[in-house]
């Protein structure tokens, strides 16, 4: 009886200090682009009301658009949010002929905007294995756009 009891007290100490010195299991990727960030954070960088974020295609949660009421125009004020894969994220960083690939510091694990003539600039973030693409679109200059894409990119690493 003694050592049934003595090898259930090793059992239970084995498994006790293997969940105690277990890694930490990791969130799940977020899957909802629109949960990431709020009417008033993109209020705020548009400088005007947006309606709440919507999935542009309905079967595609990873993909949230924040416009106006009235919903987005071709050179109107707004914001495109992208979910994609790490594999993704990094088959966006290979050069092409004619569009500037720009890496950026102090944003998640890897950054850089992409620019290219006559589509605007956007910003690819990746952080451990979760990446994403931000896109604001208006009358601003490139300048505040990676600005403002770089504040929003921060504020959705604050909810990772």
């Amino acid at each position: 009886m003694r050592s049934k009891t003595t090898l259930a007290a090793i059992i239970v100490a084995i498994f006790v200090v293997g969940a105690a010195t277990a890694p930490p299991v990791s969130a799940a990727p977020p899957r909802d682009a629109c949960s990431l960030l709020t009417q008033a954070q993109i209020s705020a960088e548009l400088g005007v009301s947006v309606q709440a974020g919507e999935h542009v295609v309905a079967s595609a949660p990873g993909l949230c658009g924040w416009a106006p009421p009235g919903g987005p125009t071709i050179s109107g004020r707004k914001v495109v949010l992208n979910l994609k894969t790490t594999e993704a994220f990094n088959i966006g960083k290979t050069p092409i002929k004619g569009i500037i690939k720009t890496p950026v510091s102090g944003i998640g694990d890897d950054a850089y905007y992409t620019t290219a003539s006559g589509l605007g600039t956007n910003l690819s973030v990746r952080k451990g294995d979760v990446a994403f693409n931000i896109a604001l679109h208006g009358d601003f200059p490139v300048d505040q756009i990676k600005a403002k894409e770089k504040t929003l990119a921060l504020q959705i690493l604050s909810k990772l």
